[in-house]
């Protein structure tokens, strides 16, 4: 693998890892580092997906303690049991609606317009669930991710199925969506962290056995140059997120989506950027 392209999956890897777990759309910004350095193609939208491994590999060391205990008690523990129900449940409605209507949704939605569109109205419903959520009149319904229920679980899945629209961000449907159902802005976080592993996993796995033909062992000094950026960029990301969150609400977020959705609509325009990629 020639030095260039070395460059191009670690800058890929980094873009990957330092917005899959924020509310801003990994997607774009994927899209966007992938136009300018002019590193797009078939194989490449095969490398974005899988390097979201990475970018999972980064939670599941931050929570090893935690997911220890649940693959230790998964048997004999209620609460363990509990947790993985929810993860279930909360990851079936965006893992079946993306089977069903992924065609559609490349070849409708992966266009300027709606993109930005994505881009906005999130960060409208960022604006309007932290202005909500600071009028609150009590604490939130759900402080930890161990006092959700299985519909808490569900209608937090439905809010992930959203992301589906590209440009609308995983994480942001997840967090803000658990949010507005009652969880507290830590809870939702870090269950939005935990549902990333099945998620990404799944993604991962599904991408790359359907577009085997694409790929040779010669790809996987790329694949795994560009997985290990992910998993050191996702990993600061991480804990950053975690320490902001004790002090800080989504708000910036949101006006940075605001900008993100314009720059899209100008790049576009003006034939910078291929949002169809």
């Amino acid at each position: 693998m020639d030095i260039l392209l070395a460059v191009k999956a670690i800058i890929m890897g980094l873009v990957e890892g330092f917005t899959e777990f924020l509310p801003i759309s990994s997607t774009g910004h994927l899209i966007l580092a992938g136009s300018l350095l002019d590193f797009t193609g078939e194989k490449v939208k095969v490398f974005e997906i899988a390097i979201q491994a990475g970018a999972m590999l980064a939670v599941i060391w931050e929570y090893r303690a935690r997911i220890a205990r649940v693959c230790s008690g998964l048997f004999s523990e209620r609460r363990q049991q509990k947790f993985v129900i929810n993860l279930i449940v909360a990851f079936l409605p965006a893992a079946c609606l993306g089977l069903i209507f992924s065609r559609a949704i490349k070849d409708e939605l992966f266009k300027p317009v709606p993109v930005a569109m994505a881009f906005i109205v999130g960060a409208f419903v960022i604006l309007w669930v932290e202005r909500r959520h600071k009028h609150l009149p009590k604490a939130a319904r759900i402080e930890t991710v161990d006092d959700m229920t299985v519909l808490d679980a569900f209608k937090v899945g439905c809010a992930q199925a959203f992301a589906l629209i590209p440009g609308t961000s995983r994480s942001g449907a997840t967090i803000i969506g658990g949010m507005l159902f009652g969880l507290s802005r830590k809870a939702a976080t870090e269950f939005s962290f935990f549902l990333a592993i099945p998620t990404l996993l799944s993604a991962t796995v599904y991408s790359v056995y359907k577009e085997r033909a694409l790929l040779s062992m010669s790809d996987l000094p790329m694949f795994g140059i560009g997985g290990l950026a992910a998993f050191v960029s996702a990993f600061l990301c991480v804990r950053w997120l975690l320490r902001y969150i004790s002090t800080h609400d989504f708000t910036i977020f949101a006006w940075y989506r605001i900008v993100f959705g314009v720059i899209v609509l100008v790049t576009a325009h003006y034939g910078l950027v291929n949002w169809a990629e």
